[in-house]
């Protein structure tokens, strides 16, 4: 796993060489939402969404790192593939892939291995569908569909490396802030864990 620690509430310590300092915000929903449902943009004229019951670790591994390399999603990228299958291929975890007229466009992962909430543990967009009002829906989508599990609460939690309009989508969207912890993790693109071009919006930890 990749080096990192956490700094105690109002502390602040020097980031050692080679790490990054990152805010997590951990935030929960603990009712389904009343809200109308987010309806579909406007102009798409074939949205699915299927799940990969059970995804091959390829095929995760292809959504995984496609969604995550501009946010340096890099724990799961960190494991082999013995680690990794027994998480993604648990029936209690849950990868709906979201489709635009066939073509893969993003996914959001439910995992209910808690049987108090379930965790939307990962969401995204690959990259080339940003920008076409995808992401609300798919994330209400979500929701809808951890809430129909009969789950007591839904969990998500996002970081300051992730795109600026991430926390205020989970927050529209009836998701309410907990806490902030901020770590402090060694950088995968210095350690060859990730390309070193990816996610140019973080400076390399030189």
């Amino acid at each position: 796993m990749a080096e990192r620690f956490e700094l105690k509430p109002g502390k602040t310590a020097p980031v050692p060489r080679g790490h990054l300092s990152v805010i997590v915000t951990y935030l929960s929903m603990p009712a389904p939402p009343a809200r109308p449902p987010v309806p579909a943009p406007a102009g798409v004229e074939q949205l699915e969404l299927r799940r990969a019951d059970p995804p091959t670790v390829s095929f995760y591994r292809y959504l995984y790192d496609t969604v995550g390399e501009p946010w340096l999603w890099n724990e799961r990228r960190r494991m082999t593939d013995a680690q990794l299958a027994p998480i993604v291929t648990d029936p209690r975890v849950e990868v709906w892939v979201l489709y635009d007229n066939g073509t893969p466009a993003g996914y959001v992962e439910l995992d209910r291995r808690d049987p108090a909430a379930t965790d939307i543990g990962y969401f995204g967009l690959i990259p080339d569908f940003i920008g076409r009002k995808l992401g609300p829906w798919l994330l209400d989508r979500g929701i809808r569909m951890g809430w129909d599990g009969g789950t007591k609460m839904l969990t998500v939690n996002t970081c300051s490396f992730d795109h600026p309009k991430a926390l205020p989508l989970y927050q529209s969207l009836g998701f309410v802030p907990q806490r902030h912890v901020t770590r402090v993790v060694a950088d995968p693109r210095l350690q060859g864990v990730m390309p070193r071009a990816c996610a140019p919006h973080i400076p390399l930890a030189l």
